[in-house]
C-alpha cells in the first residue's frame, strides 16, 4: 500500500556522524523522528517526519504515573549492493499491537505505521551504517499523554519513532557467555504483562542483572514466578537448548515475549529437518540433561545479538558447561544464515526481508 504523510519538516541544523567503529549501542540518534497522536475523539492523526527533539508533556501525563507504553526493536541493514532491507517489520508492528491491547492502549494501522517508517528510513538513509555487524536500529514507542491523576486507561497517546545507528553486538566476534540462574527476582509471571514488550518489565530486570554482572555473570536465566522451576528467558532474550540432537525451548505461556528472531530460529530450523520442541522445561531437567552428557548447545535469541551462545550456565552453586564453553554447529549455522538474509549476502528463500526504496 501506500501512505502519504501529512508533514515533512526537514532539520535545518544536521548532526555529524560518527564512524561506524565508534557507535556502541543507543548512544547516537539520527536527525528526525516519526511521530503521530491520538485522541479518543479522532483516533491516530497527523503523521509527520519532523527533526528529532525532546517531547514535551504534562508533568500528570499518564505515562508518568501509571505507566502505559509499549515499543518495539527493529532494524534496517545496508547490502553489499547499497540497498536497505527491514527483517520481518509487519511481526514487530503486530507484536506492538498485541502489547498495546495488554496495555489498554488504541491499536495503530500495521500497514500505515510501517510505510511511515519506511519513509523516514528513506530521509535518514545516509545514517544506515555499512561497515559489517552494523545496522540502523529503530525504535518505535507509544506513550500515554493525556493529563489524568486516575487510575484509568490514558486518552490521549503519541507513537514516536526514532533511529539510531548500532555498531556489532560482538565487539571481538560471537563468544560463548556465562549465565547465572536466578532464583530471587521473577521478571514475570502468567496472567501479567510478560507477554507485551513494555517499559515496566525492563527495569525489573535490573537488580538481578547487575548483581549477575557484579559476580561475573553477562546475564541471569529467569526461572518461573510461581515454582522457581521452569526456564522462562535469558535476560530479555529467549532461550534454546539443543538436547540430544532436539532444540527444546519455553513455550509461550503468557510470560514470555514472542520474540521476532525465535519465531525465526523455530522455522529455520524446522526447515533444516531439526526438530524443535516449544514446551516447559525444568531447570532440573537441563542440568540432567549435563549430568547425562546430552545437553550440546544452548543460545539466546533477540535482536540485538541475533544468535548469543551461552558457554556456562551457574544453578545453586553448580556450574554447567555446555560444548566445552565454545560455540555450537547449529547456533553457528543460525547466526551465519539470519544475518546472512538481513543484509542480503544469503538469498531469502523464506520471503522475511522488505526493501526500503
Amino acid at each position: 500500500m501506500s501512505a502519504t504523510l501529512v508533514e515533512i519538516v526537514k532539520a535545518s541544523n544536521l548532526k555529524l556522524k560518527p564512524e561506524d567503529d565508534k557507535l556502541g549501542f543507543g548512544r547516537y540518534f539520527t536527525d528526525h523522528m516519526l511521530v503521530m497522536d491520538y485522541s479518543i475523539e479522532t483516533g491516530w492523526t497527523g503523521p509527520r517526519i519532523t527533526p528529532y527533539e525532546p517531547i514535551a508533556l504534562d508533568p500528570a501525563a499518564v505515562i508518568f504515573h501509571y505507566g502505559q507504553t509499549a515499543f518495539e526493536g527493529m532494524k534496517a541493514y545496508r547490502t553489499e549492493d547499497n540497498r536497505i532491507l527491514l527483517f520481518r517489520p509487519e511481526k514487530n508492528f503486530s507484536r506492538l499491537n498485541a502489547s498495546s491491547e495488554r496495555l489498554s492502549m488504541p491499536p495503530i494501522n500495521e500497514e500505515e505505521v510501517l510505510e511511515y517508517v519506511k519513509q523516514l528510513i528513506s530521509v535518514e538513509k545516509d545514517w544506515v551504517p555499512t561497515s559489517k555487524g552494523t545496522s540502523l536500529y529503530i525504535r518505535p514507542f507509544i506513550i500515554a499523554t493525556e493529563s489524568f491523576l486516575g487510575l484509568a486507561a490514558s486518552k490521549q497517546y503519541k507513537l514516536v519513532v526514532i533511529l539510531s545507528p548500532v555498531g556489532s553486538y560482538y565487539t571481538n566476534g560471537i563468544q560463548p557467555v556465562n549465565i547465572k540462574v536466578e532464583e530471587h527476582y521473577t521478571r514475570a509471571v502468567r496472567g501479567g504483562t510478560g507477554m507485551a514488550k513494555t517499559a515496566g518489565n525492563y527495569c525489573a530486570t535490573f537488580n538481578a542483572q547487575t548483581k549477575a554482572i557484579n559476580e561475573g555473570f553477562s546475564q541471569v536465566l529467569w526461572l518461573d514466578a510461581i515454582e522457581k522451576k521452569y526456564v522462562e528467558e535469558v535476560g530479555t532474550s529467549n532461550v534454546f537448548f539443543k538436547i540430544n540432537g532436539e532444540v527444546h525451548t519455553p513455550e509461550l505461556s503468557g510470560s514470555i515475549l514472542p520474540g521476532i528472531t525465535r519465531m525465526s530460529v523455530i522455522e529455520m530450523l524446522r526447515s533444516w529437518g531439526i526438530p524443535v520442541s516449544e514446551r516447559r522445561i525444568s531447570i532440573e531437567e537441563i542440568y540432567q540433561s549435563y549430568e547425562e552428557g546430552l545437553l550440546e548447545e544452548v543460545f539466546s535469541t533477540g535482536t540485538a545479538a541475533v544468535i548469543s551462545p551461552i558457554g556456562e550456565l551457574e544453578w545453586q552453586g553448580r556450574k554447567i558447561v555446555i560444548n566445552n564453553k565454545s560455540i555450537g554447529a547449529v547456533s553457528e549455522k543460525l547466526y551465519d544464515t539470519l544475518t546472512g538474509i538481513q543484509t542480503g549476502k544469503i538469498a531469502d528463500t523464506f520471503n522475511w526481508t522488505t526493501e526500503v526504496n
